[in-house]
């Protein structure tokens, strides 16, 4: 994946050098940008995870056991 992405931006830099030069430097930074929402994102699911293993709780205990 990465090789194929640097030859992509390497074809982009022949064919058309300052949008190559220009997503050289904004990707880093929208990828700084997005640290919070994954953040955002990673509490959200361990909330729902949390609340899955609560309502699931009795039937463990019962010895309910999941199939594969």
């Amino acid at each position: 994946m990465t090789v194929m992405l640097i030859i992509l931006w390497l074809i982009l830099f022949v064919l058309f050098w300052p949008l190559a030069l220009l997503a050289l430097i904004l990707v880093p930074v929208l990828w700084l940008l997005s640290i919070p929402f994954r953040i955002v994102f990673w509490a959200i699911e361990a909330v729902l995870r949390l609340v899955k293993a609560i309502l699931f709780l009795p039937a463990r205990l019962l010895g309910f056991k999941a199939r594969a």
